[in-house]
């Protein structure tokens, strides 16, 4: 788990991305971000997020945002990003979850038992 204090901005990003990229290269199981630490993410800190992200996803690890505070989650959800990464509302929730499946793994969230034709009851 890395938790990222204060603002995560252009000055300040560096340390978080180190992080992030050596987490990414000895991939533990999954990566959480706990960003109840942040008071502020500005477009890099978003930038870097995403990047991370992606590049944890093609690693084969889920990278989980976990209790991202009232600035982070509007910016979170003013650009759509929160639809994007993995987003829980405390870290608990994050250890907790379920990791999404690996990309190219053919995971339909919509398959799963009971999905399909007839599965909503009707004819």
């Amino acid at each position: 788990m890395v938790r990222p204090e204060g603002e995560l901005d252009h000055d300040s990003v560096g340390p978080l991305r180190d992080v992030l990229e050596r987490a990414v290269a000895d991939p533990p199981g999954r990566l959480v971000v706990d960003c109840g630490g942040l008071d502020f993410c500005d477009s890099t800190g978003l930038n870097l997020l995403l990047r991370a992200h992606g590049a944890a996803r093609r690693a084969g690890v889920p990278l989980l945002l976990a209790a991202p505070g009232p600035v982070l989650g509007r910016i979170l959800e003013i650009t759509g990003a929160d639809e994007v990464l993995d987003v829980h509302p405390t870290v608990e929730d994050a250890l907790a979850a379920e990791a999404p499946p690996p990309p190219g793994a053919g995971g339909d969230p919509g398959a799963g038992p009971g999905a399909g034709p007839g599965a909503s009851g009707e004819p």
